[in-house]
This record gives structure tokens, sequence and C-alpha cells, in this order.
């Protein structure tokens, strides 16, 4: 299945919206732009629910906070899964300074705040740039990261310490601007990085605290965000008109 894009080109007709919509007949790709508030999981039921299959999964988690591209296989499809889990994935969102969480990210447990914080364009931008290239981050306690057996974030809902668990990733930042304690960026990020991390130890590098703000998947591999249907078109849509949201 490599360059998927590129084999359906010209077999597959596009609507006036830009989307690829073949007729689904047994196995098939979806692309859904989810909203926050719910989880990856939260998706498959939906649509599990619309079509009466079982066999649905999806190529990569978004935390409940985070938005954008969640890739959903059907059927047959799901073979692919690990063929979709390592390409590239490119995140907008913003980092914010002066406050430090359990989860890494605005949602979590305040563990400290800086009400105090005044830092320099120029110096955030010099940490930024020790992110880019091939790093090596800290896994965050509250994920699906396992350890003798057990995900890490069921540790830490126990308050048991979790591990220090570090891992190598590769991070291309696009774009950054620094302005009133938020950094905004888009990054191109490997498979299995975290962005919340990558927060997180910015934070820490500048002796500040940091957290993730916003966080939203703008493609995978070739595949993007712009081309994804919307939940609500999804939970509108007849199982017919389901079936020809799918990329086959």
């Amino acid at each position: 299945m490599n360059d998927l894009n590129d084999n359906l080109s010209g077999v597959i007709p596009q609507p006036a919206s830009g989307r690829i919509t073949p007729v689904f007949a047994g196995g098939g790709i979806m692309l859904v732009d989810k909203p926050s508030g719910l989880t990856s999981h939260d998706v498959v039921d939906i649509l599990r629910d619309k079509l009466k299959i079982k066999r649905i999964g999806h190529t990569g988690t978004l935390d409940p906070m985070a938005t954008g591209l969640l890739i959903l296989l059907v059927g047959s499809s799901t073979k692919s899964q690990k063929e979709f889990q390592g390409y590239n994935k490119v995140y907008s969102g913003k980092v914010l300074f002066g406050l430090e969480t359990d989860t890494w990210d605005i949602q979590g447990k305040i563990l400290n705040r800086n009400e105090n914080l005044s830092l320099k364009k120029e110096n955030v931008y010099k940490m930024v740039q020790l992110f880019n290239g091939a790093i090596i981050q800290q896994v965050p306690p509250y994920s699906a990261v396992k350890y003798k057996g057990q995900t890490l974030y069921k540790l830490a809902r126990k308050n048991i310490n979790t591990p220090v668990i570090r891992k190598q990733v590769t991070v291309e930042w696009l774009s950054r601007e620094y302005s009133k304690n938020e950094l905004e960026f888009s990054i191109k990020c490997s498979s299995g990085t975290y962005v919340r991390s990558i927060a997180y130890q910015l934070g820490r590098m500048l002796a500040c605290g940091g957290c993730l703000k916003e966080l939203r998947r703008e493609s995978v591999g070739e595949f993007s965000v712009k081309k994804a249907f919307t939940l609500e078109e999804i939970k509108k849509a007849s199982r017919e008109e389901l079936c020809v949201m799918f990329l086959k």
C-alpha cells in the first residue's frame, strides 16, 4: 500500500469538495476530523454503530483534547494498521509556559504555576532549536506505553510512581511564533512522538514549566485533514452515504 494516493489517482472520481469518495465494499479507509472532547475510541464506536460493523480500528491515538486527522480502517483494511502507524505526522498547536500539570497538557492537575513569567523570545527560540532533528524525549506518565505489562496511565491514576522512559524521535519545526507566554507552532515528527513531552521539556529547560494548550493533527503521511469528514457529517449520513465516504 505504498503511495496510496498515487495508486488511487485517476481511478477514483473527485467530487467538487476535493474529497476522494469511492464506493465502500467490505474494506476501506475513512478520514475523520476528530473534535476535542472525544477519545479516538469514541469515534470508532460511532462508526461501528452507524455501519453495524465491529472490525473497525484507527491508525494512531489522538488525545481527547486534540483535534484533527484520525484515520479509521474498516474490514480488510485493518491489516494495514502498522503501515499507517509508521507514517510521519504534522501537528499544529500551542505550548503554554508558566504552567505544569501531571498530564503535561492543559487538562491535567496543576502541579506548578509561575505567575511572574518574563521569557525572552530569543531564549525560547534557542530552546526550540534543541528539540529539532533527532531528539531523546521522555514519555509522559499518562500514556499508553506499557511497563511490565501495565500501561503507564493506569499506574499514574493509582498514584504509583511511574518509571522514566525515554525514546528517540525526529522532529522538524515548520513554524514557531512566541507571544505572551505562548508558543504557537507547526511540526513534522516521526511516528511515536509525544508533542506533550516537547511542551513539558521546553518548560523545564526554560525553568518556568510548560504544558500543551492546543493540538491539531494536520496530516498523516500524504493524508490531510483538509480531505477529512467532520463527525457531524458522519452522524447525519445514512449507511449508504457513509459507504461513499471511504477511500477504498
